[in-house]
């Protein structure tokens, strides 16, 4: 594998792991603000791309941009999970200190990898062993916070969440977006993969919470390390001025809330009245929209 900057002995090595389809100019502008990192005279940079199915471009034109990236095609409609899970699976036989997961619409601050680095290395001094640090994304936009972690503010409802806003220092939180996370190869050994039994999402979720099971904290590092835009929630199954059977369909699609990727999180973790936190959203979106044929009156 071709690395961007030299691997020379002694040096940090760090494996970028990003997963894309049909987003090329996204994808390269990701990819060119990673190449851009400051900061790391002292770290050894390379990244493995999958690309799952493109039919616009994207492998060629990252090849020929990036020859440092490592790419690996798929046809098999792998979406966010499955993709980051080969893409985390390739790297981990190859070996590096650090595994950096990117999202491909992801758009890095010159100083982002470096300061995760920084910020890993105090925390693991202080914690005495392994964490894992967590980026902040804001929207270019808006300049709200996009992504980044989570904290879960009441034991009730175990897998709702609340995004931490990034401040002047790290803090600990629960959970986790996958946009910008930094993995050490110790989380690795002792975490293992991302779970491929997640369609799409929640692997980023389930990650977080199998890591602290396994004694690994998680962190927000501090300040901001990126931009993304935030996914609205119009015209998806969050939408509330839609149609049941609108909802219910795009709710079962990967990139809403299907049956078996839910099942595994909240059986994993939600403690024993699991089969309750499974049915609610599934029963608050039927709620919501019998409530909405009733009028807005009984919408609010």
């Amino acid at each position: 594998m071709t690395q961007r900057i030299d691997n020379l002995p002694n040096k940090t090595t760090v494996c970028a792991l990003l997963t894309c389809f049909n987003r090329r100019e996204k994808t390269l502008e990701c990819l060119r603000a990673l190449a851009a990192s400051t900061g790391l005279s002292a770290a050894a940079l390379s990244a493995v791309l999958v690309d799952d199915g493109s039919t616009d471009g994207t492998a060629e034109a990252v090849r020929r941009e990036f020859p440092w990236v490592q790419v690996l095609r798929s046809a098999d409609n792998l979406f966010w999970c499955r993709g980051m899970h080969l893409a985390f699976d390739h790297a981990m036989r190859t070996g590096f200190d650090f595994y950096l997961w990117l999202n491909d619409d992801t758009v890095l601050q010159p100083d982002a990898v470096a300061r995760l680095l920084r910020c890993e290395a105090a925390l693991r001094v202080a914690a005495g062993g392994p964490v894992i640090v967590v980026g902040s994304t804001v929207d270019a936009a808006t300049g709200g916070v996009s992504y980044g972690g989570e904290r879960r503010p009441s034991r009730l409802r175990p897998l709702h969440v609340v995004r931490v806003n990034p401040g002047p220092v790290p803090q600990r939180c629960d959970s986790m977006t996958g946009n910008i996370v930094l993995v050490a190869a110790a989380v690795a050994a002792r975490v293992g993969n991302l779970e491929a039994r997640f369609e799409h999402s929640m692997g980023d979720t389930d990650y977080a919470l199998r890591a602290q099971r396994c004694g690994v904290q998680v962190w927000v590092g501090e300040g901001v390390h990126g931009t993304c835009s935030d996914n609205p929630q119009r015209n998806t199954w969050c939408d509330k001025s839609l149609p049941l059977a609108a909802r219910w369909r795009d709710m079962n699609t990967r990139k809403g809330l299907p049956w078996r990727s839910w099942l595994t999180l909240t059986r994993r973790h939600a403690g024993v009245l699991w089969p309750l936190h499974f049915a609610l959203p599934y029963l608050k979106v039927v709620a919501q929209s019998a409530l909405r044929r009733r009028g807005p009156q009984a919408m609010r």
